[in-house]
């Protein structure tokens, strides 16, 4: 199958200082995430996990070891569309900022097309919520 990022985009990320881990069994990679410390927080960057790989805890392993690396508050940007990127973080402690406050950190943190910060969300660990005195939102597709 056709690979997320071509060898180059993967170069410039970690040029960039993404930090990439995998999880792998008998020598197969599983799933990937990344880490990247931009300013004052960490992000979280190009999550994926094979689709048979998936819902066998493979994304909360790399997740867990990236978040015992991260000092900083840490954030999570992804597709609104992505319900499962969504619920998946959710679950694991991350809560959606409002739209307005989503706004302004894609901005700020991330370099994407106006249509990208559209189209996407943006999920808070309570280390940022604490850092902000933001009260995560009521319901995980409030519209802000």
């Amino acid at each position: 199958h056709e690979p997320y990022m071509s060898l180059a985009e993967l170069q410039r990320e970690i040029d960039c200082g993404v930090r990439f881990w995998g999880c792998f069994e008998n020598g197969s990679l599983l799933g990937v995430m990344g880490i990247q410390d931009v300013q004052d927080v960490t992000l979280i960057r190009h999550a994926y996990v094979s689709s048979r790989s998936r819902r066998q805890g493979v994304g909360g392993k790399l997740l867990t070891h990236l978040m015992s690396l991260a000092s900083r508050p840490v954030l999570v940007g992804t597709w609104r569309a992505a319900t499962w990127a969504v619920d998946f973080y959710s679950r694991n402690g991350f809560s959606l900022v409002s739209d307005a406050e989503k706004n302004r950190l894609l901005k700020r943190y991330w370099t994407i097309s106006e249509r990208q910060i559209e189209t996407s969300v943006v999920l808070a660990d309570a280390r940022w919520r604490d850092s902000s005195n933001q009260p995560p939102p009521s319901s995980p597709y409030s519209s802000g």
